[in-house]
């Protein structure tokens, strides 16, 4: 099968079936960089100067659904009402742009996306501290149509530890633990991209329904806290979880890794922090570049972990999830959302069937949300909301 070929048989499985992508971040993007003035950023013609994401790119990438990141910053004094504001953003989008997408809040209207052509937009909150300590919090979220909630970003929340932060309560609380409960009955998905792989395992342990890793790929192929150990992977087909490859460079390629760490340290040499973007900061760092240039990886660096992944967690345990506008960096061949196609080429050169892309794309991310469904409507029966607090089970 040559390269065209290839690509051309990527393009007619999707298709058929469309990429769910688990996680975009399009929302804070948007937030960023124009206030959410959505006149600023006519999503119909291309944004590239500006975007990952606009909706011809995601035509032409066969995406027929996405999970919007409701994400805000961990470090704001009161998240919730940003995390409102995220959400209304989604709303928005879906409200101006009704011929391309369609709001989605289970696996049946994902679906009925795809029957209508339209791209399924679904929400997921990142990062625990959106629910501010509060199950009625979370309960609202949900209510306004938030469909995973990841329980960590960058940094710990008070019950659940990050992979990117010191280890402070060894995985999840007893709080934590009810926090997984509680998304259960709700029929919420339970996301463990950027928790600590204590949390992961602790929250497998907890949890009655499947998982997903929104955004992560493969700890053995890519030695990143970010991503998934090989340990975790085999629990998936015992849980039913999903495992969403991401492309982030720094995640996917071991030169980027060290690559970042070299840069991060120059930074702080030169008495800046190490994420430190003013203008002087940008000079060193824009020097250091020049000396030694940034590694790249490609659609074929993400096959890898793919192909990984695939080995010890099945096929019925995998997806996707960009992290489009959540990075500075993206593959070659994986630019922006219109780059899907040459993943799924690659696979198909690497011997992947169509029965399998097509589990990739679409039908395990739908199945997931399904099974979530169908374990909420068990617990709704039996278990009435909880009302604990952190105080009354981490006191």
């Amino acid at each position: 099968m040559t390269a065209l070929s290839s690509l051309e048989a990527a393009r007619e499985l999707l298709a058929a079936f469309p990429v769910v992508d688990g996680h975009n971040d399009l929302p804070w993007a948007l937030r960023e960089q124009v206030r959410y003035d959505l006149d600023a950023r006519d999503l119909t013609v291309s944004q590239a100067a500006h975007l990952h994401t606009d909706l011809p790119r995601l035509r032409e990438g066969g995406v027929g659904a996405q999970f919007w990141s409701v994400y805000v910053r961990a470090d704001l004094p009161d998240p919730v009402p940003a995390t409102l504001e995220q959400i209304d953003c989604v709303r928005q989008l879906i409200d101006r742009y009704p011929a391309d997408l369609r709001a989605a809040l289970t696996a049946a209207d994902m679906e009925a996306a795809r029957a209508e052509g339209r791209i399924a937009s679904l929400m997921g909150a990142e990062g625990g501290h959106s629910i501010a300590n509060s199950l009625g919090t979370l309960r609202g979220l949900y209510a306004l149509g938030v469909r995973y909630l990841t329980l960590t970003h960058n940094d710990n929340v008070d019950w659940a530890d990050s992979a990117t932060d010191e280890p402070r309560a060894g995985g999840l609380t007893a709080f934590g633990r009810e926090v997984v409960r509680e998304m259960n009955r709700l029929g919420m998905l339970v996301d463990l991209s950027h928790v600590a792989a204590t949390t992961m395992r602790d929250a497998l342990d907890a949890s009655s329904a499947p998982v997903v890793f929104s955004h992560s790929s493969a700890r053995a192929v890519c030695d990143h806290p970010r991503n998934i150990p090989d340990d975790v992977l085999e629990r998936l087909p015992a849980n039913g979880g999903v495992a969403m490859v991401t492309f982030v460079p720094k995640f996917v390629l071991q030169a980027a890794v060290e690559w970042t760490a070299a840069a991060s340290e120059n930074l702080r040499a030169h008495g800046f922090h190490d994420l430190a973007t003013t203008p002087e900061a940008m000079k060193v760092h824009q020097a250091f570049q020049e000396a030694h240039p940034r590694p790249v990886p490609t659609a074929a660096t993400v096959a890898d972990h793919l192909d990984h992944m695939r080995a010890v967690a099945g096929i019925d345990h995998l997806g996707i999830g960009g992290d489009y506008d959540g990075t500075a960096f993206t593959p070659d061949g994986l630019n922006d959302v219109s780059g899907y196609p040459n993943l799924i080429a690659e696979l198909l050169d690497r011997g992947w069937s169509k029965a399998d892309l097509a589990k990739l794309t679409w039908q395990n991310a739908v199945r997931v949300l399904g099974a979530a469904e169908d374990v909420s409507r068990e617990l709704r029966a039996t278990r009435a909301p909880s009302h604990a607090t952190i105080e009354s089970l981490d006191g």
